[in-house]
């Protein structure tokens, strides 16, 4: 048997950012991880941290993206300096009530800093931009698949990293407090599975709904941006004339599966804003680990306090997971309360 701190179920954003935790102490850890279907894949690794819908500042925003930022460019500079990058991001306005929104937006205080009350001129002939462009300031973007693999081939150089799918039914709680997996004991086990919370025995019957997201990856010679763009959805450059266009949002389907509804839905708000012409390369499909209250989903089993669970990151994992992970980490080994709205705690009778 080998005796381990925790095991970390999943390795996606969340638990990418466990480990990270873990790395700067002396606890031991293994990860237990499939790469199927991992939602963080398909992300477009956008850090906004502005809900440009609305102009509002999400949850602990900008405690998040500072956090976010730091450790995004430590682990660039550990792992593969490719994979974080500054990007603009430049707001289309759809009307004059939505410019003169940004214009109030930007006097709050809380919005000041990231969104510049100077509108930014249309310096593009292929896009649609009548009423000027709205800059977001210190927007980031993370290659989310290369940097996976990059942490995924350092766990794996110190025998860290099992690439195997999860048996919940081998789990078997020890009268010492300790969880004895297969040929691992541990203090604790971190379920960090995403959508595939829904396999999960224990959290199952959480209420993470999921939210199926498309993208397309279109190649446009012509278009020649270097900002990401956002409408009612983003265009973000790839390089080498790629860009990402999407996401969809569905509540209904739960698989991912690429369907011809999302690519006719992105196509056609895609060419109300570009007039060139462009390929479709690629379509993906990922189910975003949602829930219906837009909280996360964080703390320990009441009956088997064993077992933690770090999910629910929703559409912004890539700013939230640090954080997230950093809250987790504070309640698991110095006890620090967690917040009630993203305690799990917050839904008792789905944890009986």
């Amino acid at each position: 048997m080998k005796e381990v701190d925790y095991i970390i179920v999943g390795f996606g954003l969340a638990g990418m950012a466990f480990c990270d935790q873990l790395s700067s102490t002396k606890l031991k850890y293994v990860v237990i991880d499939e790469q199927r279907d991992a939602a963080s894949r398909v992300a477009a690794g956008l850090i906004n941290p502005v809900t440009l819908k609305r102009y509002t500042m999400p949850y602990k925003g900008e405690e998040q993206f500072d956090l976010a930022s730091s450790y995004f460019q430590r682990l660039a500079a550990s792992y593969d300096k490719e994979t974080f990058e500054i990007l603009p991001v430049l707001k289309i306005f759809s009307s004059i009530e939505d410019q003169n929104n940004w214009f109030e937006a930007s006097d709050k205080p809380v919005l000041r800093r990231f969104l510049n009350e100077k509108l930014v001129k249309n310096t593009s002939e292929y896009v649609e931009a009548p009423l000027q462009l709205g800059e977001v300031n210190e927007s980031l973007r993370i290659k989310i698949p290369q940097l996976l693999d990059a942490y995924i081939n350092s766990l794996k150089s110190k025998a860290l990293y099992y690439s195997e799918n999860f048996d919940h039914s081998a789990i078997k709680f020890n009268t010492d407090s300790t969880v004895t997996y297969k040929n691992f004991i541990a203090k604790r086990i971190v379920f960090a599975e995403g959508f595939g919370i829904k396999n999960n025995p224990f959290f199952n019957k959480l209420p993470l709904v999921g939210n199926k997201g498309e993208y397309l990856i279109i190649k446009a010679p012509d278009l020649n941006i270097s900002e990401a763009l956002k409408s009612s959805f983003f265009i973000i450059p790839l390089g080498g004339d790629y860009y990402k266009v999407g996401a969809t949002f569905n509540w209904k389907e739960k698989d991912t599966i690429p369907t011809t509804e999302a690519r006719d839905e992105l196509q056609s708000k895609l060419e109300k804003v570009i007039t060139c012409t462009y390929t479709i390369e690629k379509q993906e499909a990922g189910m975003r680990p949602t829930t219906g209250d837009r909280r996360p989903l964080i703390g320990v089993h009441p009956k088997y306090p064993q077992l933690a669970l770090l999910n629910g990151l929703g559409t912004r994992g890539t700013m939230m997971s640090p954080y997230l992970a950093q809250v987790l980490f504070d309640y698991l080994e110095k006890g620090i309360p967690l917040d009630d709205e993203v305690s799990i705690l917050r839904f008792p009778k789905k944890l009986v």
